[in-house]
C-alpha cells in the first residue's frame, strides 16, 4: 500500500508564509514528477507547481515568484515553500505523486488527502 502524507497547512494572514510538506510512505519502487495542486471553493483542482525526479521545476503563472517547489529524494518527500500568501491563494492544497510501486512495472498518479491553506486577516 502507499499513501501520501501531508503536512503544514493552516491559517495565515496575508503576506505571511507556510510550508508544506508531502512524505510518499510504503512500498515503492520509484517516483518521477511530484507536485502541487490546489482547489478553491466552487472551482476546478488546479496546478501549482511540479518538480522532476530530477529537479526540474514548473509554477503556474500566478504563484512564479512566491512559491518555490522542491524535493527530498532520499525521503521521498516534496515541499512547498509558500510567501507573500494572498487571499486568493486560499485553498485545499493536494500533494501528487507519479510512481511505480515494488513489484510492479507501471507507473500511477496518486494524491494526498490534502491540506487546507487559508489567508485571511
Amino acid at each position: 500500500q502507499v499513501q501520501l502524507v501531508e503536512s503544514g497547512g493552516g491559517l495565515v494572514q496575508p503576506g505571511g508564509s507556510l510550508r508544506l510538506s508531502c512524505a510518499a510512505r510504503g512500498s515503492i519502487f520509484s517516483i518521477n514528477d511530484m507536485g502541487w495542486y490546489r482547489q478553491a471553493p466552487g472551482k476546478e483542482r488546479e496546478l501549482v507547481a511540479t518538480i522532476t525526479s530530477g529537479g526540474s521545476t514548473n509554477y503556474a503563472d500566478s504563484v512564479k515568484g512566491r512559491f518555490t517547489i522542491s524535493r527530498d529524494n532520499a525521503k521521498n518527500t516534496v515541499y512547498l515553500q509558500m510567501n507573500s500568501l494572498k487571499p486568493d491563494d486560499t485553498a485545499v492544497y493536494y500533494c501528487n505523486a507519479n510512481l511505480r510501486r515494488r513489484y510492479s512495472s507501471v507507473y500511477t498518479d496518486y494524491w494526498g488527502q490534502g491540506t487546507q491553506v487559508t489567508v485571511s486577516s
